[in-house]
């Protein structure tokens, strides 16, 4: 799938009835990891978004139970360029698969 790639609540842009998506670091990958990032970071809406997305293409069985899986990457990048703030929640998303 397309990929945004760097989809965090910093790059949904809101009106109050309509979202953009800027800044984008397209690449393929696996569907599911746009939507665990707006897990990570939080998304306004996200129970919209996440119902919106599933009218239009659902996900398969069990996607919820891989959300650590694909934010185990941004997480541990994270780590790296931020700290150790992030290290406890890379640990808790590869104990999660």
């Amino acid at each position: 799938a397309r990929l945004h790639g760097d989809l965090w609540t910093g790059n949904v842009l809101w009106d109050g009835r309509e979202a953009w998506l800027i800044d984008p670091a397209a690449h393929g990958g696996h569907r599911e990891t746009d939507l665990a990032m707006l897990h990570l970071f939080g998304c306004p809406h996200l129970g919209s978004v996440l119902g919106a997305y599933e009218e239009v293409a659902p996900l398969a069985d069990g996607w919820a139970g891989r959300i650590g899986l694909h934010q185990l990457f941004p997480l541990l990048v994270h780590t790296v360029l931020f700290g150790r703030s992030y290290a406890g929640q890379a640990v808790a998303a590869a104990r999660s698969f």
